[in-house]
């Protein structure tokens, strides 16, 4: 019996416990980093649809300062809000950029807003240091922060930020980028962007950076008050010089250039200032500026208000009324409380202060351009301008007026004219019996006219003044912009009339220029950020008296300082050609002076906001001399 052939029978393999798993474990890990990839897709689609809602035309939208200059077209101001200036990047050191970039971004030409290799990096360090030791923001997440309202510090806001510096690096180019963060970042000492930065700490324009002014820059960026060159000298010299290192070590700069520019000294330029002035001429400014510019035109910011101020006559000028007034208050027999002993209280605009008080304006001899202008004594304590608008009567400064229509007439200078009390038959009946006396109570009979007018002789004008016609005089001080109606009695001749300082000073540019008044003004152009013209000054001319009318009174004023009623001011220092004429009003409420010499014009006020006696013979050559001099000393320098 055979035995049948029985077939092989292949016995099924069973894998080992432990590849099984494994096998499973990797695809399941697969389909979970599907999902997970498919998450963060639609998470980033998600941010980046939101990062879509922003305009991005903004980031270019930057509040700047309006800068205010002096006449020279040197900065000497800012109005108020953030002290930046936005400039084109290519105003800007190479030497700062790559500092920056050294600084704060390292791959910034590499990455597309978001740097992998900065995120890892930072991560890694994290984790081993502990807590969050360490950002890896890219200037472009930056310059997204900076720009838009993005939330608090939260994993949101990192998702909205690094979706949008995407979208930025997409729409926009580097140069921008950079141009736009630049422009924007904070500085420290109250400035934003790199132009305001360089001129606050180093006094130049950004574009003139040498390399460790750039890397010093730079090196503050991260903690601008901390490491500031003003506040921390030392902390800035060290961050800087960090930064050169790091320049060094990515190729920017060689190792002659590190070590050159480590070993320099940081020197800053605190004659900047960081913050506006706050002072009579900004006031001033700030007036005129709303009456040349149409509304909103200011809003923006990014003006550039040229002015006629002359900073160091400004200051010179604050600094003499100062010291003068409390000089008067110190004299024996002062009968008023200084303004000493009287508290601190801030006065507004239209309170009167209960202490003395001056005002000051200087205008240029060629174009009527106001150099300096004091409206007070303290104007943190007291802003009412007195210069512009403090009425007063002017007294004897009107007397050279008077004369130079008498000359334009047929007066001589030489001419005899009685110096004695009016008598009867004098006075035309319409004018009522009118008989001024003169200050220092003698009569000297008959004297040249022109003495008259030397040594302030009141029965003399008076005299004069009726000889060219009261109505002429009227006239001729109209012109002049004393008075639209003044009174056209005898009493006009000595200034029983009211006018300011700003037109009295104005009118007196008459003498100082051989018969045209100039018009005064503080704002030479406006222009905005772009350069268009937003005004432009017409300076305005006014003819009021002949040459030779006029050249026959400014001898006269000339000769009143060097030996007439203004004499002390050679005293006081004055040298060289001045001309001007004293002024007292009645119980010596008001004390003034008015002059000129080859550059400027200047007229001085002093008296108190509620008229009263200021003192016994008070003079304006005892009280309003002392400033003008002293003004005019610092305008011939």
């Amino acid at each position: 019996m055979s035995r049948a052939k029985r077939k092989p029978v292949r016995s099924k393999r069973k894998l080992p416990p432990k590849r099984k798993r494994s096998h499973w474990l990797l695809k399941a890990l697969f389909r979970l980093g599907i999902v997970t990839l498919l998450l963060w897709t639609v998470v980033a689609l998600g941010y980046y649809a939101w990062a879509l809602r922003f305009d991005l035309r903004t980031i270019h939208d930057m509040d700047e300062r309006s800068v205010v200059y002096d006449y020279k077209g040197n900065f000497y101001s800012r109005l108020a809000g953030e002290n930046r200036v936005v400039v084109p990047f290519d105003k800007v050191s190479n030497h700062f950029v790559n500092a920056l970039i050294s600084r704060e971004d390292t791959r910034f030409y590499q990455h597309h807003g978001v740097d992998p290799i900065g995120v890892t990096r930072a991560v890694v360090r994290n984790l081993f240091l502990g807590g969050f030791r360490e950002g890896a923001s890219t200037i472009t997440q930056q310059l997204a922060r900076n720009s838009f309202p993005l939330g608090g510090k939260n994993f949101h806001r990192k998702l909205i930020e690094a979706a949008l510096a995407f979208r930025i690096e997409t729409e926009l180019t580097k140069e921008e980028i950079l141009e736009a963060y630049m422009n924007r970042i904070y500085f420290g000492s109250g400035t934003y962007g790199i132009e305001a930065a360089s001129q606050t700490y180093f006094g130049k324009p950004a574009s003139r950076l040498s390399l460790q002014e750039a890397a010093a820059l730079a090196g503050l960026i991260r903690s601008p008050n901390r490491y500031s060159p003003l506040n921390n000298p030392q902390g800035a010299l060290r961050e800087r010089n960090t930064v050169l290192k790091r320049m060094h070590d990515l190729g920017l700069i060689t190792l002659a250039q590190q070590n050159e520019s480590s070993s320099e000294p940081l020197v800053t330029s605190p004659k900047t200032k960081t913050s506006p002035e706050d002072n009579w001429a900004m006031d001033a400014i700030l007036r005129d500026l709303d009456m040349v510019l149409e509304p909103g035109q200011m809003d923006g910011g990014g003006l550039k208000i040229y002015t006629t101020i002359d900073g160091a006559l400004q200051t010179a000028s604050e600094a003499s009324v100062s010291s003068r007034l409390r000089e008067i208050e110190a004299q024996p027999g002062y009968p008023h409380p200084p303004a000493g002993s009287f508290d601190s209280q801030i006065l507004d605009a239209e309170k009167s202060a209960p202490y003395l008080q001056a005002a000051v304006l200087a205008m240029d001899n060629s174009t009527g351009g106001i150099r300096a202008i004091v409206g007070g004594r303290d104007y943190g304590r007291s802003k009412f301008q007195r210069a512009l608008f403090g009425r007063r009567q002017i007294g004897s400064t009107v007397k050279p007026f008077v004369y130079a229509e008498a000359f334009q007439r047929g007066l001589q200078p030489n001419e005899r004219v009685n110096d004695d009390r009016l008598g009867p038959g004098e006075m035309p009946s319409k004018y009522g019996a009118y008989s001024p006396a003169n200050s220092d109570g003698t009569y000297r009979g008959m004297q040249p006219s022109g003495e008259g007018l030397i040594d302030s002789r009141n029965t003399m004008t008076v005299r004069i003044g009726l000889r060219a016609g009261l109505d002429n005089v009227a006239d001729a001080v109209i012109r002049a912009g004393l008075s639209v109606d003044p009174p056209r009695f005898p009493a006009l001749c000595l200034g029983a009339f009211e006018t300011n300082l700003k037109d009295l000073t104005a009118a007196y540019t008459v003498f100082a220029t051989g018969g045209t008044k100039l018009q005064p003004y503080l704002i030479e152009r406006v222009t905005d950020a772009e350069g268009h013209i937003l005004y432009k000054a017409t300076h305005g001319r006014l003819p009021v008296f002949e040459s030779a009318a006029t050249r026959q009174t400014t001898a006269l004023l000339e000769e009143v300082i060097d030996r007439g009623t203004a004499a002390r001011a050679r005293e006081l220092g004055l040298r060289g050609f001045a001309a001007g004429k004293t002024g007292t009003t009645n119980n010596f409420v008001d004390a003034w002076f008015l002059g000129f010499d080859q550059h400027l014009t200047c007229g001085v006020w002093v008296g108190f906001d509620q008229p009263r006696t200021i003192r016994p013979g008070g003079y304006g050559a005892t009280l309003a001399l002392p400033i003008w001099v002293d003004i005019i000393r610092v305008g011939k320098n």
